[in-house]
Parts: structure tokens; sequence; C-alpha cells
């Protein structure tokens, strides 16, 4: 068993099957346990206690502690399982009540704080709709193809224009996928699978779409890239020019603050990104001074990117911003933040940086960089390949 209150240790663990925390017994009846990051960052602690009265063991989400560092992490998570454990040795914790879908959705929820991916999907498509109330010992297939169909029909939000008017498009089939993820995952904490092929199956109305992930194609080469750069307007020019330096998601550029960036060392550290994992990036000299000049005189706190109103920019203005500077440069319709990021994605893999570090650039796995951008390496081998010609 691990020593949780030595870094050493706990940097070294690995993530358990079904994200089961490595637990260290503090008394008898009372444990804190940590469970590591399945990417880079920080990872969640808990506490779990054993209630006499219910005769089982208790647990409960303690989060990451991000504001804190080094051995005061381990104190406060001992401290605060040391507490509840009290709490639910004196009864002051009740049993928590899974019946309904929603019960099981807030659940999964609470126990993954930092998942706000899971938090989003049920507060948009779960808990206001009619599944949320679905008894869970009688969900049944049909329950589940009903709202998939409901969620398929739901229009996806591409931005809102000045006028605040919604600009939506009809949703992906690889969307529907996503979003069908965290639903399947907390039902499958607390459902068996049906038998197949019947009305019990629920998990059949939750399989995803095959083949729904298709490669993005648009992609705009460093010349197109300048000429939408100098159709950018005064105000947008710093963020779209920052998304064609670094291959961040736009809302993970858009949230970082003067504070992200060390111009001492060049760091700069992505705290908000899709995957929920922290990751640092030295940039190289030229981007390190483009970024330096965002930052300066500017609060820790303070967009590093900010609108003229001193607003972070979001995903209704960064594409009013691109969409009128695509227009002035003349590019396919289409052009969005994200072909910027495919954009400098296929040049990182063009120009032979390892599949691993582009993903880590990316803030995606692997995985996903090899289904995607995998036959531009293949390209590049045949061409190394040619060069062997005697």
């Amino acid at each position: 068993m691990a020593d949780l209150s030595k870094i050493g240790e706990r940097e070294r663990l690995r993530p358990r099957a079904g994200d089961e925390p490595h637990w260290q017994r503090l008394r008898s009846g009372c444990y804190v346990g940590y469970r590591p990051s399945k990417k880079e960052g920080k990872g969640t602690w808990f506490a779990r206690a054993y209630d006499v009265d219910a005769k089982k063991n208790r647990r409960k989400a303690l989060g990451d502690y991000g504001s804190l560092s080094g051995h005061e992490i381990f104190a406060a998570a001992k401290k605060d399982a040391e507490a509840w454990t009290e709490s639910v040795e004196g009864g002051g914790v009740r049993a928590e009540k899974i019946e309904t879908i929603a019960d099981a959705c807030r659940s999964y929820a609470n126990g993954r704080p930092d998942d706000k991916i899971a938090e989003g999907v049920f507060r948009r498509h779960v808990y206001d709709d009619a599944l949320a109330k679905v008894k869970l010992d009688k969900l049944r297939r049909h329950h589940l193809r009903e709202w998939r169909k409901r969620l398929e029909d739901t229009p996806a939000v591409i931005s809102r224009n000045k006028g605040g008017e919604l600009r939506t498009k009809a949703r992906a089939k690889s969307t529907v996928n996503r979003d069908m993820v965290p639903l399947r995952a907390a039902l499958r904490l607390v459902l068996s699978p049906g038998a197949p092929d019947t009305d019990a199956a629920w998990q059949e109305g939750l399989q995803p779409y095959k083949g729904a992930n298709g490669q993005r194609r648009l992609y705009l080469d460093r010349g197109e890239r300048k000429e939408l750069l100098a159709a950018a307007g005064a105000e947008g020019a710093a963020f779209l020019r920052a998304l064609c330096l670094l291959p961040l998601r736009p809302g993970a550029m858009a949230a970082l603050s003067a504070g992200d960036f060390d111009k001492r060392t060049r760091v700069l550290v992505i705290g908000h990104d899709k995957n929920g994992a922290q990751r640092c990036i030295t940039l190289p000299e030229n981007t390190a001074a483009f970024f330096g000049e965002q930052a300066k005189g500017k609060l820790p706190g303070a967009p590093l990117f900010r609108r003229d109103n001193g607003e972070r920019w979001d995903r209704n203005t960064w594409g009013d911003a691109l969409d009128r500077a695509a227009a002035g440069a003349k590019l396919p319709s289409g052009t969005c933040a994200y072909t910027l990021r495919h954009s400098t994605i296929t040049d990182l893999v063009t120009e032979g940086l390892p599949l691993l570090t582009v993903a880590r650039l990316s803030g995606t796995s692997v995985a996903m960089i090899e289904r995607h951008y995998g036959h531009l390496v293949g390209e590049g081998a045949e061409a190394a390949l040619a060069r062997l010609v005697l």
C-alpha cells in the first residue's frame, strides 16, 4: 500500500481499473484515497468511512485541492477525511438515495467534481428531460432510444450573433456519440447490462455510431492564415494569431489568464481545457514574446486575450470575429476556430514531430492524433523511403 503522504510515491501511482482510488488507512474505519489523473494534472482525493448502521463503507469525493501544493495537499485531504468519517460515525451522513436516472447522474457528477463535460451534458440534456424521472428499476431500452432521438433532433449551437440570436446546425453523429458517454458511464455504475436483444437491454439504446468521428478536411496553409490575420479587425487579431501559433482549443485559449504565462521561463500553463487536465508548454522565443506582450501590465487573474470591453472571448464572439476575417480574406466557407487548430496540428505532424508530443501540446490522446492525422505520417514515411534509393 502506497504512502499517500509522500509526494514521490503518489506521483508513481497509476489509475486502477474502474477508477478505484488508492486507499491509505488513517485509523479503523477511516481511509483517505487518491485517484491519479489518467492524463497530466492533479488527481482527485476521496474519503472512505465505515457506516456501522448500514454495515457498509461510504465514500466522498474531496476534490483535487488545486490551490494547495506539496505536503499541504495530503494534510488537507487527511483532515477532511477524518472530519467526514466522524460525521458518518455520528450518524450525520445520510445514505445516498439513487432511484432515478437523475439521481444516478448527480451521483456520478458528485464523484467527479472536475468533470465539467459530464455535468454540462447532464444539465443540458438529462435533468430537464422526461428521462430524468424514470426509475432505474423501470428503465428499458425504449426509454434511452427515445431520449437519444430527442438528443439527435436538438440543434447544436454554433454561436450567438450580436443581436443575441442563436446560430445552430444539425447535431453531428460524432457529437451525439460524445454526449452519450457521460450518461452511459453513470448508468453502468448502478445498473448491470440487460439481456441482449430484449427491451431490458438498456445499454443497447446508447450504442455509439460507428465511424462517426470523421477527419477534418478544411486546412489553411500558412499563406491563408496570414491573409486571415491581415483581414482580422483590431479587436480579434491577437486572439486569432494565438490560435495560429498554438494547437489549443479555442475555449482553452480564451480561458487563459495573464498569470498563466511566465515570461522568465517562457512556460504557459493551460489549466482549463476539454480533457480537464492541466499541462504546461514551453514556448519558442518569438511566440513567448507575443504572449508576453499580451500579459504586459495585466493582473494575474485578468484575461490574457480580451475584447475591447475587457471581457474574455467566448464561442459567440470569437465566431463572429473569425467569420468577418474569413470573409475579408475570401477563405473557404466553413472556416472556423477549429480549422486553425486542425491546421496547426497538421503542420506539426508533417514537420515530423512525434505524435506523443503533438498529442500533449494539443491536449488530446495519441489515439485521436493517429486516427485523424496518421495518414500524414504515412505520407512522410513514403518520402523518407524514397530518399533511400541508391
